[in-house]
């Protein structure tokens, strides 16, 4: 199933969900154009679990937050990338700015935290949004629940365009990266998703979602 939007407006503009998106791509984008080089640059700010585990330094800890914005390939940024767009704003619009983007560095710290610990020897450089957009993903769940989704459903030779609830598409989601996560344990140390990255990323966002969300109030705005 692919989301292509969801049917909750937002009261403000979105400016640090858009702001993180923006970043994500310039990052892609300056990737892309070191060609060879791009390598070396992954190494140096990549996440590297068993750097993290055999000699902490302050460098690995910033590492969490620089592989945060940097992407393998033109389909994993596309992918996460939709997916904090469709969700991503309406969370900052319950949340409020500041709070918002506190929330999603706190959701892809700890997602970090939890592929460190699943794999703490693995010497494979990890980068990605997924494990801050799976925190998103768990807060809407929490704080949309009732909410409906635009999703692509493919049927075979067929694809059908169909609004879901968000409970599905989510809790679907959810499910499959536990499974996926609970296989992966104790299998080779080869390259591939950080299905645990996701799992404790969700489980942050439907954690901090009621704590840091705002009640539903008339129209202001704040940061």
């Amino acid at each position: 199933m692919i989301p292509l939007r969801d049917d909750i407006p937002t009261r403000r503009f979105p400016l640090i969900n858009y702001t993180l998106i923006a970043l994500n791509v310039l990052v892609y984008i300056f990737q892309s154009l070191l060609g060879p080089n791009e390598q070396a640059l992954v190494y140096q700010f990549a996440l590297i679990p068993f750097s993290f585990t055999s000699s902490l330094s302050l460098g690995d800890i910033t590492d969490i937050f620089t592989s945060m914005f940097m992407h393998a390939g033109l389909a994993h940024i596309g992918g996460n990338m939709l997916y904090l767009w469709i969700f991503g704003d309406n969370v900052e619009d319950r949340m409020g700015r500041g709070r918002y983007l506190l929330f999603y560095l706190a959701g892809g710290f700890v997602a970090s935290l939890t592929h460190i610990l699943t794999n703490p020897g693995s010497q494979i450089p990890t980068v990605g949004a997924s494990g801050a957009i799976a925190a998103v993903l768990g807060a809407y769940l929490v704080l949309y629940p009732k909410s409906r989704v635009l999703t692509l459903v493919p049927l075979g030779f067929f694809i059908r365009m169909t609004m879901l609830p968000a409970s599905l598409v989510l809790g679907l989601w959810f499910v499959l990266q536990f499974f996926s996560g609970v296989t992966s344990l104790g299998g080779p140390d080869v390259g591939g998703v950080a299905f645990w990255a996701h799992i404790g990323g969700f489980v942050t966002g439907v954690v901090l979602a009621k704590v840091l969300a705002r009640r539903q109030e008339p129209d202001r705005m704040y940061w």
